[in-house]
């Protein structure tokens, strides 16, 4: 397939698909075109014999990813300029009126950064300035008592990053020294790879994409202009994270080269325990005794809340041991500034020593409420 192929024929129009179309849309679109016009459902067709090379043709670079994405970027650069591809007989290149896609500065631009020429390198080769480059992300932990957890904190932490060497204040060379331009890039931190239709750019080996080179290192860096370095920060942890969440901090990562932004800074917290509440999710959990008279006669109990006042909770009579009660907006805030609930678990405590008077008062209790066996039904399904 020939670059004139991919500047000139729309492969999209001719399988009848947006350019956004799935794989699985491509493949659909395709095989219904090709049970349509197949050579063999239109004999001594021409023109279907045709249009059959040209879904064929047009489905064996979309079906392909890689090929796809070399169609699309083509397309995209050059599709609406007025570039003559490779024609004659002569194999001779045409002219490229590249004034559309550079800009009458004649910056490199989107194709400085991509092509380092065209065409199997017939074209001639675009030099940029070295970019500013964005600084690289971090990572890092904290850990936050269970009540600083769900309140919000600030913290300190201390980070060990790469950033510009202190020294040689990011040139690389040592002291007294400056460093040059790149012999092989020309300063341009890129050099071009041919792939066959076009020629990427990609960082220069040289320079490793900085455009410059040192005679003489500083001893610090060893001349890539970069050096660890640690920094202390403050950093305010939210409102309501939980165990092992990844905070994200933008701009509070490595800096970046050349005035480039910082990168960001991503916190896993660590959230330790607490002796009375658990967590589910943006709701506190609790669990709190009871006695056999509160759960059997009801009664009106006082629950601990998070750094608050006791609530009251109403034990309606009869309650089963385990029951969980929701008591509203005592529990974990939301971003959206609403608090979740406090689920209250019931534990009926069973008394292991008893007076004399709770024991027949016990005995009375059975004798009163005398009937039929609880697990006559369990027995009966057992036997089944």
């Amino acid at each position: 397939m020939s670059t004139k192929d991919f500047l000139e024929k729309d492969y999209y129009k001719a399988l009848g698909v947006t350019k956004g179309a799935s794989a699985e849309e491509i493949k659909k679109s395709y095989r219904k075109l090709a049970r349509k016009y197949h050579p063999d459902a239109n004999k001594g067709d021409s023109a279907s014999e045709e249009r059959f090379k040209e879904i064929s043709e047009a489905y064996n670079v979309l079906s392909d990813s890689k090929r796809r994405a070399e169609y699309d970027e083509a397309r995209s650069l050059f599709g609406a300029g007025r570039a003559r591809t490779p024609g004659g007989a002569g194999g001779q290149y045409g002219t490229f009126d590249l004034g559309d896609i550079f800009g009458s500065t004649g910056s490199g631009g989107r194709l400085g950064d991509l092509l380092g020429g065209m065409f199997g390198g017939g074209g001639g080769r675009t030099t940029t300035q070295a970019r500013p480059r964005r600084g690289a992300d971090v990572e890092t932990e904290a850990s936050l008592t269970f009540s600083d957890a769900i309140e919000g904190s600030t913290v300190t932490l201390r980070l060990t990053d790469e950033g510009p060497c202190k020294v040689c204040r990011g040139t690389g060379a040592k002291a007294g020294t400056v460093p040059k331009v790149c012999p092989t890039c020309e300063g341009t931190g890129q050099s071009s790879r041919d792939l066959g239709s076009f020629a990427f750019s990609e960082p220069c080996t040289t320079c490793r994409g900085r455009g410059l080179v040192v005679d003489d290192p500083c001893a610090t860096c060893g001349g890539s202009g970069r050096a660890m370095s640690a920094r202390t920060i403050q950093a305010r942890i939210p409102a309501g994270v939980a165990d092992g969440q990844r905070i994200k901090l933008k701009g509070k990562g490595a800096p970046g080269e050349r005035g480039g932004p910082p990168g960001d800074l991503y916190v896993r917290v660590h959230v330790s325990g607490h002796p009375v509440f658990g967590r589910s999710g943006h709701n506190l959990t609790i669990t709190v005794p009871v006695t056999f008279t509160e759960a059997a006669l009801g009664a009106e109990i006082k629950v601990p809340s998070h750094r608050g006042m006791p609530v009251n909770l109403r034990i309606p009579p009869g309650t089963p041991n385990g029951r969980t009660f929701r008591v509203r907006g005592k529990g974990v805030r939301r971003s959206d500034g609403t608090q979740g609930d406090l689920l209250v678990k019931v534990d009926v405590q069973v008394p292991t020593e008893l007076t004399d008077d709770a024991r027949d008062a016990l005995e009375k209790f059975r004798a009163a409420t005398t009937g039929a066996d609880p697990r006559d039904e369990l027995l009966r399904k057992g036997r089944t």
